[in-house]
C-alpha cells in the first residue's frame, strides 16, 4: 500500500496531507458529553456552534449523537438518529467544509451520508456493526477508524496490553484490510489510535510520544487528546473546560509526530497552536 497524499471528497473537497494540520471541530449533540452535554442539542445551538468553529478556523466539522466517554448509556440507533440528522440538514448550504458523523452504526452514517454529511468517524473502527464498512464501501465516502478495545461501558477495565502500540497497530491493519476487502478506497481511509479509550493515563502519553510508529499503516493520522482525563491528571484540573492549554500541548506533539488531523473542541487555540507548530515540524 502506498499513502495518498491527496484526498478528494464528492469533489467538494480536498485534503493535501502532509502540507499542514487539518482542524476537526467538536459538536456533541447530546444530554451526556463530557465536556460540553447539553450545549449543543439543539438544532440551532449545534448550527451556531458550527458556524463560530469555522469561524475559528476549522476544517471538518464532526457531529456525535451517542456519548462515548467512558460509562455512557448506548441510545438505540433511532434515537441517534433523530439526534443527529436534523443538524446534519440544517448545515446543508449554510458552511462549506465536510461534515463529518460520529457513529458505529451503519444505519446513522447511511442516513447521515444521505443527508449531506461527508465522512463517517467510528470509534470502533467499523468493529461494533457488522454492516458499517460495506455501507460506507456503497456511500463513497471516507471512513476514521479508530482503536478501541470494548465499549464505551466497558472499555476502563480493559486497558491490560502486552505491547500497547503493537496492538494498536495490529487491530487498525486488521481493520484497513477489512475496509479494503469490503471496497473502501485505500485513500479514503483516515486512521485513529483512540487516545482515552481503553487507554490508561500513562498509555495514552505513551501513544503521543509514539504516534510517528502508526505511519507505517500508509494512512492519515487523526489524534483526538481534547480535554481528556490524562491532561486533567497532570494539570490537577477536574473541569474538562479548563484544559485548554494541556490540550495546546499535547497537540503541538501530536504535530511533531506528524499527526494529520487534530479533533479538537477549543478551535480558535488549536488553530495558533497548529499555525506555529507546522511551520517549526512541517
Amino acid at each position: 500500500m502506498g499513502k495518498s497524499n491527496i484526498l478528494k471528497i464528492k469533489d467538494k473537497f480536498t485534503f493535501h496531507w502532509g502540507k499542514k494540520t487539518y482542524l476537526m471541530g467538536v459538536i456533541n449533540v447530546t444530554p451526556d458529553s463530557f465536556s460540553d452535554g447539553g450545549e449543543f442539542n439543539t438544532v440551532e445551538a449545534a448550527v451556531k456552534q458550527a458556524e463560530s468553529l469555522i469561524e475559528a478556523g476549522a476544517d471538518i466539522i464532526d457531529i456525535g449523537g451517542q456519548s462515548t466517554r467512558p460509562g455512557a448509556k448506548q441510545i438505540s440507533w433511532e434515537e441517534e438518529l433523530e439526534r443527529v440528522i436534523p443538524v446534519v440538514e440544517a448545515l446543508q448550504g449554510k458552511i462549506t467544509i465536510p461534515v463529518s458523523v460520529d457513529t458505529t452504526s451503519s444505519q446513522v452514517a447511511q442516513a447521515s451520508i444521505k443527508a449531506g454529511a461527508d465522512i463517517i468517524n467510528d470509534i470502533s473502527g467499523g468493529s461494533f456493526d457488522s454492516q458499517m464498512l460495506a455501507t460506507v464501501a456503497k456511500m463513497d465516502v471516507p471512513i476514521i477508524l479508530m482503536h478501541i478495545r470494548g465499549n464505551p461501558q466497558t472499555m476502563q477495565n480493559m486497558t491490560n496490553y502486552e505491547n500497547l502500540l503493537k496492538e494498536i497497530i495490529d487491530f487498525l491493519q486488521q481493520q484497513i484490510k477489512l475496509a479494503i476487502a469490503f471496497g473502501i478506497s485505500e485513500d479514503k481511509i483516515i486512521i485513529d489510535p483512540g487516545i482515552g479509550f481503553a487507554k490508561t493515563y500513562q498509555q495514552s502519553i505513551e501513544i503521543i510520544r509514539n504516534i510517528q510508529k502508526l505511519q507505517q499503516l500508509d494512512c492519515p493520522i487523526l489524534v483526538g487528546p481534547s480535554r481528556k482525563s490524562f491532561i486533567g491528571k497532570i494539570l490537577h484540573q477536574a473541569d474538562p473546560k479548563s484544559r485548554v492549554w494541556g490540550t495546546a500541548a499535547a497537540c503541538c506533539a501530536a504535530i511533531s509526530q506528524g499527526t494529520d488531523i487534530l479533533r479538537v473542541h477549543d478551535i480558535k487555540e488549536m488553530r495558533d497552536v497548529s499555525l506555529v507548530a507546522d511551520a517549526i515540524y512541517r
